[in-house]
């Protein structure tokens, strides 16, 4: 799709890559998309080293000068929506309307968003305090301030499965907030974001301000964590890989941002309306194919409606259409890759090996004979003990589990290494409300899979560390500052 190969993108200047190039296959067709360039690690300190240099001065900008900057960016990405709506497709395999709607248009939106961010005041005002004269001084009333200050050089690792809207919610407020960058994306899907890093520099970031390096190695990730350079690290991804990088942050106290794994529980209760169930825990076949750790993909469900809610599950994975995901009326696309295919494939073995019974799906589908597709799968008669319940697949497989009353059902939910956003299923609002207060989870939908984007979103437990979205993000990326002084 792109025949020139793509260079790493450093200081401001369009860098050949020390270690060569690699292919960023699609995974509809296996063809080649184009060729992704490979850092070496002293490349990758070279971009913390330009953005650690460049952070003096645009961490001093003008709020005003930083939000024209990320609009004009955004503008330049909505221009060429098309373009690189179609690039993004070729990468991730995402459908049509995905690569369109949630992937380059929640990008321009986050960067539109930020740019207003970048003028919300970052001063709060502290009660004054009353001070009796003792050791620390005379009687006085003291003043004070918290100011967010930018944390410095900030690493963006980012996911594949968005090769979009994911960097552009860590780079827009980074910047936002004075903060200068070094983007390492997913080594499926890079070279979207050198389109942003384009957009970038075309609306006329400063050099240094924005760096990417890419690479199908492990190295170009690490480099972009241990450089002394770097501040703090934002991650997405799993929870293994965000341990590892927890684990260098802690020896020089790098700040972290961590959105990690999921296993969202969709709690039914046996006043649900199971058609929003259903419509709401179906999106884990259709959206992204299940690639995506919001996804309600284990659901507990009372045994009162259990079997009502596998009937309507079962139909509603019939009714969908895998296949080319730019075909008009595809619904689930390919995985990432051949290797995440047959992963989410010994998954579902091994769920029939524990004693879990496939109600549909389970076998490979083979609509054109090429590309890296899953049937939408849905495993019943699980029991919270099983692999196939505790551990995130990531892919179009929902688990279900019967429970007989309420509080069966929230300790069902909160048996679990993870907790990012569970769901509620009830006819009764007050009863939701009650359930979604006593569940582990960073975010809670109640009847609903939708998000409020002004919301904090992030996880408890191993599925992360800190909030981001909206305004949380901007505080995500700054340090908080105090001033007092003598009244």
């Amino acid at each position: 799709m792109t025949t020139t190969p793509q260079r790493l993108f450093i200081n401001g200047e369009w860098t050949e890559p020390a270690d060569g190039h690699y292919e960023v296959v699609d995974p509809a067709t296996e063809e080649t998309v184009g060729l992704a360039p490979e850092a070496s690690r002293a490349q990758v300190y070279e971009a913390a080293s330009a953005a650690r240099d460049a952070f003096a001065t645009w961490s001093r900008t003008r709020p005003e000068e930083r939000a024209a900057i990320l609009d004009r960016a955004a503008d330049v990405m909505q221009r060429d929506f098309l373009a690189n709506a179609a690039l993004a497709q070729a990468e991730s395999g995402a459908t049509t309307g995905t690569a369109r709607g949630m992937q380059v248009a929640v990008g321009a939106a986050r960067f539109r968003r930020y740019a207003k961010g970048a003028l919300e005041p970052v001063e709060e005002a502290i009660p004054p305090q009353i001070n009796e004269a003792g050791p620390m001084g005379r009687a006085g009333i003291f003043g004070a301030l918290a100011v967010r200050q930018p944390v410095g050089v900030v690493t963006c690792i980012t996911s594949y499965n968005n090769p979009w809207a994911n960097p552009a919610g860590k780079i827009a407020p980074a910047l936002a907030m004075g903060n200068t960058v070094v983007v390492k994306p997913a080594p499926q899907d890079p070279l979207s974001v050198y389109r942003m890093a384009e957009a970038l520099a075309e609306a006329g970031v400063p050099a240094g301000v924005v760096n990417v390096v890419s690479g199908s190695a492990p190295g170009v990730g690490e480099a972009a964590v241990d450089s002394p350079d770097v501040d703090m690290v934002s991650f997405t991804g799993s929870t293994s890989v965000g341990q590892r990088i927890a684990e260098v942050c802690g020896r020089s106290m790098k700040r972290q941002l961590m959105e990690l794994g999921g296993k969202g529980a969709a709690v039914v209760l046996d006043d649900a309306d199971l058609d929003s169930a259903v419509a709401g825990i179906g999106t884990t076949f259709s959206f992204y194919s299940g690639q995506i750790c919001t996804a309600p993909t284990r659901v507990l469900v009372q045994r009162a409606v259990h079997d009502a809610l596998i009937e309507k599950l079962t139909a509603y994975a019939g009714y969908l259409t895998v296949g080319d995901p730019r075909a008009k009326g595809t619904v689930v696309g390919p995985v990432i890759s051949a290797a995440h295919r047959d992963r989410i494939e010994s998954y579902v073995e091994l769920g029939r090996k524990e004693g879990a019974r496939v109600v549909t799906g389970g076998e490979r589908p083979d609509p054109t004979g090429r590309g890296f597709y899953v049937a939408p799968t849905l495993l019943a008669d699980c029991t919270n003990d099983m692999r196939v319940v505790r551990e995130e697949i990531f892919g179009p497989v929902v688990v279900v589990v019967p429970f007989d009353d309420e509080e069966e059902g929230i300790a069902l939910a909160n048996d679990s290494d993870y907790g990012l956003i569970d769901y509620v299923w009830s006819g009764d609002v007050a009863r939701a409300f009650r359930v979604a207060r006593r569940l582990r989870a960073g975010g809670v939908g109640v009847n609903t899979i939708g998000r409020n984007m002004e919301a904090p979103f992030g996880g408890f437990k191993r599925s992360g560390v800190g909030r981001d979205v909206g305004s949380y993000a901007l505080h995500a990326y700054s340090e908080t500052q105090s001033i007092v002084w003598p009244g």
